[in-house]
């Protein structure tokens, strides 16, 4: 069974740092792309960051230059490094994994609150 569990959520200022992670277990962790997505109450869930397995990434124009997406194989985890926070990054956070072929559609995780406020 795919679990996915994110962790490192949490209330932060603004311009301030965050570091999300998302730890993975039931799949070869190294052969899937990852990616994180967020959702603010009232709007639809959207893609913020994509890591391949290869390492290729991409990233949501609102996010560029201020977020960075990583795997660590070894652990079967990915990071989000979020920084100079805006409060409209304010959002639930999932990790999700890629589907492999058409028959897969992906995995979600539960998702962590992120809170960027004075």
């Amino acid at each position: 069974q795919v679990q996915l569990v994110e962790s490192g959520g949490g209330l932060v200022q603004p311009g301030g740092s965050l570091k999300l992670s998302c730890a993975a277990s039931g799949i070869i962790f190294k052969i899937y792309a990852m990616g994180w997505y967020r959702q603010a109450p009232g709007k639809q869930r959207e893609l913020v960051a994509s890591i391949g397995s290869t390492n290729t990434t991409e990233y949501a124009e609102s996010v560029k230059g201020r977020f960075t997406i990583s795997r660590d194989n070894a652990k079967n985890t990915v990071y989000l490094q979020m920084n100079s926070l805006k409060p409209e990054d304010t959002a639930v956070y999932y990790c999700h994994r890629d589907g492999l072929y058409g028959g897969d559609f992906g995995s979600w995780g539960q998702g962590t609150q992120v809170t960027v406020s004075s």
